[in-house]
């Protein structure tokens, strides 16, 4: 069988020249790739040489008889080979497959329009990415190109990654954006308003900034009576996020507040990312105490902007809207005092006069009484005349009908005599009703009773039938037949012997 040298498979994989290892531009062709190595051009050599005389034994002891690799020592040279030949890479590429195992390591492809290859990066790396990698964006990556040698696929091990395009930094800032919002934290509906007159505020942030100072300065100025309590907290690097988390914490812990002021002074995106995070997100909007958010300068934007019950552009411009200016307060005071002194008098004065055109037009409430009683008076008077009218005319009413009625005694014994004269009509003409009833029942009888069979059975005669039928002819019975007999006080069976017509 034909046998590839390990010459020939080492020449295979071009060697490039030695470039210093430093960051890719943003503006890096697709699938670009770097090859940097710790090592100088001859001892690349020397150590492809060694490499050769080492596997070269391996692969033949004797010229006669070559030896047979296995598939584990095939894969280990290839990874030494490939691991020997290409150094740390800065590669350029669109994820695919993006799959965070449970064990915290990022598997993914790398790919252009031509080819992909396998990467991986592992939970330690990842760790320190500022955004979330998923499938379609585009990269740039730093690692070493290695062997997995239990499935024989050659990948990168990937140390470092940037997004291309936007930073790492504005990605991650989107990212989370996003997210928040699509949960309603940004919704307007839940922010808590601000009490007019705050009487305790709340700040976390640094005791020793800048910011803590104006905002010091200015409150001092516009309300002296009010009571400020700084939370110290470290407003920037990794341990910024914990540290401002507990002061918001612990300001609802101790309880009273009626404002709470996260913030810290400018800076550029990554001093300020304590306040991208997204634990510190979540601690002011699940806050209840109303809460101002202010973070670096007016054209500064972080996530704790949009979550906050209020953004304020500076520290400086937090305190002026947390509390009013007590001068101005007392100057718009004066004012509206004037105002409504003016007012009143104006009015005492408006009612003065309605009250002394009242008072002319007023009549004395004794004449008013008088008056009303010699109205009473007439009044009564007209109802009387007015009773004594209806009345009269009521009696001659009922004379009237009493004449047209007559004396009702009288009427009821002529009604009476009536009533009399027509039962005695009723009587006699019933009984003679009766009677002649009774003679038609007795007429009638007598002539059913002279139609009845069983009255000219009892002068001698009888009632021959057969299965109930009547038989009124010899003819219609025959011999052996068996007819009954009916006699007026009794009845008997008989058999036909003979029948004559």
């Amino acid at each position: 069988m034909s046998q590839l040298s390990l010459e020939d498979f080492l020449n295979s994989a071009p060697v490039e020249e030695k470039k210093p290892e430093t960051p890719v531009p943003k503006t890096a062709p697709m699938a670009e790739l770097t090859v940097t190595k710790d090592m100088s051009k001859d001892a690349s050599k020397d150590l492809v040489k060694e490499s050769q005389e080492k596997i070269t034994e391996k692969i033949t002891e004797t010229k006669s008889e070559p030896q047979i690799l296995s598939v584990g020592d095939l894969n280990r040279m290839i990874r030494g080979t490939l691991e020997g030949q290409f150094g740390t890479v800065w590669l350029r590429g669109e994820i695919s497959n993006f799959k965070p195992h449970t064990s915290g390591h990022f598997y993914f492809s790398l790919k252009d329009s031509t080819a992909q290859i396998s990467a991986v990066m592992f939970r330690g790396l990842n760790q320190k990415l500022k955004f979330k990698p998923d499938n379609g964006m585009e990269v740039v990556v730093k690692g070493k190109i290695t062997v997995y040698e239990p499935r024989g696929n050659y990948q990168i091990f990937c140390e470092i990654m940037e997004p291309v395009g936007l930073g790492a930094l504005q990605m991650a800032f989107e990212q989370l954006k996003a997210k928040l919002k699509a949960e309603g934290l940004f919704e307007v509906s839940r922010k808590k308003a601000l009490p007019f007159m705050p009487k305790r505020i709340a700040i976390v942030t640094s005791p020793t900034g800048a910011a803590i100072r104006d905002m010091l300065n200015i409150l001092s100025r516009r309300a002296r009576g009010i009571e400020i309590t700084v939370i110290p907290a470290v407003v920037q690097g990794a341990q910024a996020p914990v540290d401002i988390v507990r002061g918001i914490e612990l300001a609802q812990k101790v309880g009273g507040f009626d404002v709470l002021i996260v913030g810290r002074g400018g800076g550029s995106m990554e001093d300020l990312w304590g306040f991208n995070d997204e634990a510190v997100a979540r601690a002011i909007a699940h806050c209840q105490i109303p809460t101002i958010s202010a973070v670096g300068h007016e054209i500064d934007f972080t996530i704790a902007d949009f979550v906050a019950d209020l953004r304020a552009p500076t520290p400086s411009a937090a305190a002026e809207l947390v509390v009013r200016n007590t001068s101005d307060l007392q100057e718009k005071l004066k004012m509206l005092l004037s105002q409504l002194t003016q007012a009143t008098a104006k009015k005492i004065q408006f009612e003065k006069k309605h009250l002394s055109s009242l008072e002319r037009g007023l009549v004395d409430p004794k004449r008013r009484l008088q008056d009303l009683a010699i109205r009473c008076d007439e009044l009564l008077q007209r109802l009387e005349l007015s009773m004594k009218h209806v009345l009269d005319e009521k009696q001659q009413l009922i004379v009237l009908l009493r004449q047209k009625l007559g004396d009702p005694q009288q009427k009821l014994n002529t009604i009476k005599q009536q009533l009399q004269y027509l039962y005695s009509q009723l009587t006699s003409q019933t009984h003679n009703n009766v009677e002649h009833e009774r003679q038609r029942l007795a007429r009638a009888s007598d002539l059913l009773d002279s139609l009845s069979p069983l009255k000219v059975v009892s002068r001698g005669y009888s009632i021959v039938t057969e299965n109930k039928k009547l038989i009124k002819s010899a003819s219609q019975l025959k011999k052996g037949a068996s007819v009954n007999i009916q006699f007026a006080n009794g009845s008997a069976e008989a058999l036909i012997q003979n029948t004559k017509p």
